[in-house]
């Protein structure tokens, strides 16, 4: 009885624990990969260093040097903007806007992926065109806008779409809906349609089909969006300096200016600044990284 032997190329065999040889291509997209990395990890590293120095030491010896390490900035930076008022703002202004966009988002998205019209596409082509309009063009309209529009006196003590959160809120939601929108859609085009025919013959209605058969689906697309979105609204800086007035209402973001003087600005403490205004949204990405990985890389792979 003979057995017949299987033998493989030695040279085509993949061997475990075996590296691949370096090659120049290979060399060069190493080198370039190191060198965005270090550019986009600089500008934070030399705040963090630049936050625990003082600024005696580097007005004498210069910032290219080391020494002068100290906390004090950190705690001054804290006390002089005022950060935990300004965070509680920035939640008051955040979590409502996130809320809003995905849920809105999601509407449109459902209505986009699940239903065959003649706007359709006019529909996400609008939403999505929204995203290209620089946010500056609609600077004054906006302002006017906001300075006529009133709001009862529970909701605003300015008794106006200006200097109100609901001001922010409303702003943060329409520039963020249509990348959403975007996102969301497509992520739903792709569900099985047996669900949806399996939904109506039990009777269920669009409400439900919405809300108990596709935004279960879609929570990993829902999980990066919000990340995303967080870490976008938080870090706004542009509107709540144009449509706010009162001091006591500025996120933290925009309370950065507080750390700055008329005729002086101490780079040291505003470096302190910023790393504790940063802190939440590495908070945030890093306690939801698994989420938001696993929602970029949705549709990469089938099967």
């Amino acid at each position: 009885m003979s057995s017949a032997t299987l033998t493989r190329d030695p040279d085509t065999a993949a061997r475990p624990g075996r590296r691949r040889p370096l090659r120049p291509a290979r060399v060069v997209l190493h080198v370039f990969l190191a060198a965005v990395a270090v550019g986009w990890l600089f500008p934070i590293l030399w705040a963090v260093l630049t936050s625990l120095r003082s600024y005696q030491y580097t007005a004498t010896h210069g910032y290219v040097s080391l020494g002068g390490w100290t906390f004090d900035n950190y705690v001054t930076a804290w006390r002089t903007a005022e950060f935990g008022k300004h965070f509680l703002n920035s939640v008051y202004i955040t979590v409502p806007a996130v809320l809003l966009t995905l849920f809105l988002a999601s509407s449109v998205a459902f209505v986009i992926a699940r239903f065959s019209w003649k706007f359709n596409i006019a529909l996400l082509g609008l939403f999505t065109a929204a995203n290209l309009l620089p946010q500056q063009a609609l600077l004054i309209p906006l302002f006017r806008m906001f300075t006529e529009v009133p709001l009862p006196a529970w909701m605003s003590d300015s008794e106006l779409l200006y200097d109100s959160y609901w001001g922010l809120i409303l702003v943060n939601v329409a520039f963020q809906c249509g990348f959403c929108v975007f996102v969301l859609s497509n992520y739903m085009k792709a569900l099985p349609h047996e669900l949806y025919e399996a939904a109506m013959v039990d009777g269920a209605s669009v409400w439900r089909q919405y809300w108990q058969v596709t935004m279960p689906l879609c929570r990993p697309a829902l999980a990066a969006l919000a990340t995303l979105e967080v870490t976008w609204i938080y870090n706004e800086f542009f509107w709540a300096t144009v449509l706010m007035r009162t001091g006591d209402k500025f996120p933290v973001t925009s309370s950065l200016n507080n750390l700055r003087g008329e005729f002086f600005t101490d780079n040291n403490l505003v470096s302190a600044g910023s790393v504790l205004v940063a802190i939440p949204t590495l908070v945030i990405f890093f306690l939801l990284q698994k989420q938001f990985v696993r929602g970029l890389t949705l549709g990469a792979s089938k099967g």
